[in-house]
């Protein structure tokens, strides 16, 4: 009777350490992580990207729901995850040189990127993207909507490595990674095409004065370096001095009451002769 308790008691602390390893590795994948998000303002237009943001058909974005992706050329093989670490439910990373993405047991669990090599007939990892070292940028300036590059990297006293996947802009289809590129030492490039690639396009108006803005800043910048030139000009040639140095300053100093003068004028046009201005001949009745 003692031994069975103690039986059930070791299972069930087994299963409490299972359930406790699991979900944290499962919740994973349903993150919508901030690095993977990007707005880009171009020509009154807000391109935004949410790359983990669930849309139809794709629950989880553009987060693979394998939990991994993987590319091979030649004897090189790259597994990655976009956005996220990696999970691997099947078909584990199994090489030499995991410490730093989960270790024998778990390799490929604890890191964003995973390149294997065969080295003299060993198959060894390395450890190209951490999930904390990714960044995302627009592929082209030019065009917004083409998609975005999400690089990964892994950069530390004994390595410095990377992961650019190229996610284009393609809403009805998923396709690659088919190839995987050398780009440096360490440095590998892949292609997707992805509808979590397409961003949410929102006009854009921005604040401030728009052309008259930019015309009155043109008139002040005009104007100050008519006055500064003419200010160096009248004191280094004219050799001028006081306050007679402001060229055509009688002309600024009368412009206030010649500026009045016009709107009173003006305002007589419009309301015609005052009660005061009338005529005083009186009409002759013949």
């Amino acid at each position: 009777m003692r031994s069975g308790f103690d039986s059930l008691k070791w299972h069930i602390i087994f299963a409490a350490v299972v359930l406790s390893t699991i979900p944290h590795r499962v919740m994973s994948l349903n993150s919508d992580s901030p690095v993977c998000e990007l707005s880009v303002i171009e020509k009154n237009k807000l391109y935004s990207y949410s790359l983990a943001t669930p849309i139809p058909n794709f629950p989880h974005g553009v987060l693979s729901e394998d939990g991994f992706y993987k590319v091979a050329t030649n004897e090189t093989v790259v597994w990655f995850q976009l956005c996220d670490g990696m999970i691997f439910n099947h078909d584990p990373p199994k090489c030499v040189g995991c410490s730093d993405c989960g270790g024998p047991s778990r390799c490929g669990m604890y890191c964003s990127a995973l390149m294997e090599n065969n080295i003299g007939g060993y198959h060894v990892c390395t450890t190209i993207g951490q999930a904390s070292g990714i960044d995302i940028k627009i592929i082209d300036k030019k065009n917004p909507h083409a998609g975005v590059i999400v690089k990964m990297s892994n950069t530390g006293p004994k390595v410095n490595c990377s992961l650019s996947v190229s996610l284009f802009c393609d809403s009805n289809n998923v396709q690659g990674p088919h190839s995987l590129e050398n780009s440096g030492t360490c440095d590998y490039a892949t292609v997707m095409r992805h509808p979590s690639g397409c961003a949410k396009i929102v006009h854009y108006h921005g604040k401030g004065w728009g052309w008259f803005g930019t015309f009155i800043t043109i008139v002040f910048c005009l104007f100050g370096v008519y006055l500064l030139a003419g200010t160096v000009y009248r004191y280094f040639i004219l050799g001028v001095h006081g306050i007679d140095i402001f060229p055509n300053l009688d002309f600024w100093t009368s412009l206030p009451q010649r500026t009045q003068s016009s709107l009173a004028s003006l305002v007589q046009k419009f309301r015609g002769p005052s009660q005061g201005h009338r005529s005083s001949y009186s009409p002759v009745n013949f």
